[in-house]
């Protein structure tokens, strides 16, 4: 027996779906509060020293944080090339963006205090504040077009292609419930800036911090709420009309889709996938009194949990697609006719089954090291040294 034959395919095209999300999920609870303390840091700091101590709480580990973006990408590249052709191509303005936001973000690190004038720092903060605040908003906006469905088709050589110039496209993507789900995903890592804040600073800098994450807490909440709604009564599912053939070749123009119903058919489906808007929502909601009573480690923790929560009830309503089209549901993409070859998905596995527990571990290991509040006194006395 070939080696990769070990596991089904079928299994494997599973195992990559929930590994995506995994990273995706693994992005947002680490670099998600980078971006949220970026998005909070001209609110919550007000004198230079209190803004030096909300970037140095996030200052040794946000490098780290990012490589979990970077493996998303990577699992998306390969575990799911045409999942990588179709958005890139389609959302290609969009990431442009984002990765323009996170190429200024390094460098407002690395140069803000370089200097002493106060109109070069303020420019550098607000620089963080964009580098936080536009992929906070993005990400969403993103999400909130895959639930809606993608304006692409696919030709019979599996070319995607898409109507208009990338102005265009960009534009499309702007519609109100993805700009919804954009203000969910914004206001949720504001929260959780805040609650990482509150736990690795003091003084005023965590006392508006917990001020304001409250409130971005109850918009999120909201907002969520609102999304599930709209979701449920005036957003059309998508579902297979054909057999489904979980092991058959890498071909979405051999599936039959329609469009029609309402994603939400899937908690009937599968009513165990209740638990992660539940895990949403209480997560959310707990980390909110969290921040209102002062509390700090268990409010980050309740955070993570209403963050993993929400991205997973995504890729649980829509299950099995990962990117449906609009202009022509045949063309849609699920995890069944989407994924690389068997054997490709099975090395992966093995490389991933070795290396992922030694990021985590390393990963551990330096949040053990780096544990504790940044003060100002650390800010005064090692002004050269830091941020």
């Amino acid at each position: 027996m070939i080696l990769y034959e070990m596991i089904d395919f079928d299994v494997l095209r599973v195992i990559w779906w929930a590994l995506l999300g995994v990273l995706l999920i693994g992005f947002a609870l680490t670099d998600g509060f980078d971006m949220g303390v970026g998005a909070l840091l001209p609110f919550v700091a007000k004198t230079d020293v209190e803004r030096r101590m909300a970037i140095n709480t996030v200052g040794p580990v946000w490098e780290g944080n990012q490589v979990w973006f970077i493996l998303g990408g990577g699992a998306i590249f390969a575990a799911w090339p045409p999942l990588y052709a179709v958005s890139f191509s389609g959302f290609y303005l969009a990431m442009f963006v984002v990765l323009a936001a996170f190429i200024v973000r390094p460098v407002a690190f690395k140069y803000r205090s370089k200097r002493e004038g106060a109109a070069w720092r303020n420019g550098w903060d607000w620089a963080l504040f964009v580098g936080g605040a536009v992929p906070s908003l993005l990400f969403g906006v993103a999400v909130g077009n895959v639930l809606l469905g993608v304006p692409f088709y696919l030709t019979p050589d599996l070319m995607p292609m898409y109507d208009g110039n990338f102005a265009i496209k960009f534009l499309g993507l702007l519609r109100p419930f993805a700009l919804l789900a954009g203000v969910v995903s914004f206001s949720m890592l504001m929260m959780h800036g805040a609650a990482w804040l509150t736990l690795k600073s003091e003084g005023q800098v965590a006392a508006r911090a917990r001020r304001i994450g409250t409130v971005a807490g109850l918009v999120a909440m909201a907002g969520y709420a609102l999304a599930g709604v709209w979701l449920a009564l005036g957003v059309d599912g998508f579902a297979l009309t054909n057999a489904v053939v979980p092991n058959g070749p890498s071909n979405p123009l051999y599936s039959e889709v329609t469009r029609g119903g309402s994603w939400m058919s899937a908690y009937a489906a599968r009513p165990w996938i209740a638990i992660a808007p539940i895990m949403g929502f209480v997560g959310t909601a707990l980390a909110v009194l969290g921040l209102r009573a002062g509390r700090e480690v268990s409010t980050l923790l309740w955070s993570k949990m209403g963050i993993t929560g929400i991205i997973a009830s995504v890729g649980l309503t829509m299950f099995p697609f990962i990117l449906p089209s609009t202009v022509d549901p045949n063309s849609s993409l699920t995890v069944w006719d989407a994924s690389s070859s068997h054997q490709t998905l099975f090395i992966m596995l093995v490389v991933t089954a070795i290396f992922m527990p030694l990021i985590l571990a390393y990963t551990a290991w330096v949040y053990k090291v780096l544990w504790g509040k940044v003060t100002e006194a650390d800010v005064t006395e090692n002004a050269d040294t830091v941020y």
